[in-house]
This record gives structure tokens, C-alpha cells and sequence, in this order.
């Protein structure tokens, strides 16, 4: 990381602290890899901290397997 004075820190918002936790606990759940829905976050900046645009959704009427590509398609 550079240590640039022009550097800016960031925290996340309690929003998208909840969309990791939503993202991990259905990646647990389904024992699949949890990094294809972070990876495709799209963060934005705001008061609160960063938020995530397109936070995973969570299936409840759905008993079929979860899939990584149903997990990067919970965030397109």
C-alpha cells in the first residue's frame, strides 16, 4: 500500500458490514467460495462509510444448491 500523503482511509458502513455477513453466511451455508461476491462489489462513498450498490440477496423458497455462479449473479 502507498503510504501517499493524498492517500484516503476508508471504513465500511454498517450496510455493507451486513452485506459481508450476508455474502459469508451463504457461502458457509453452502460451503462455496465467498471471494466471486466480494469481488464483484460495487462500493460507493458516503457519509456513513462505503456502501455496497448491489448487496447479495438471500433465496428462502428456493431449496435447489447454491452455485458460485448463482453467488456472482447475487450481485450483478
Amino acid at each position: 500500500m502507498d503510504n501517499n500523503a493524498d492517500s484516503k482511509t476508508h471504513k465500511l458502513s454498517t450496510q455493507a458490514l451486513g452485506a459481508v455477513m450476508m455474502a459469508l453466511q451463504e457461502a458457509l451455508l453452502n460451503e462455496l467460495d465467498i471471494v466471486p461476491i466480494l469481488k464483484n462489489f460495487d462500493l460507493v462513498e458516503t457519509q456513513e462509510g462505503l456502501m455496497v450498490k448491489n448487496p447479495p440477496t438471500v433465496r428462502f423458497s428456493d431449496n435447489s444448491a447454491i452455485t458460485n455462479t448463482d453467488l456472482e449473479n447475487m450481485v450483478k
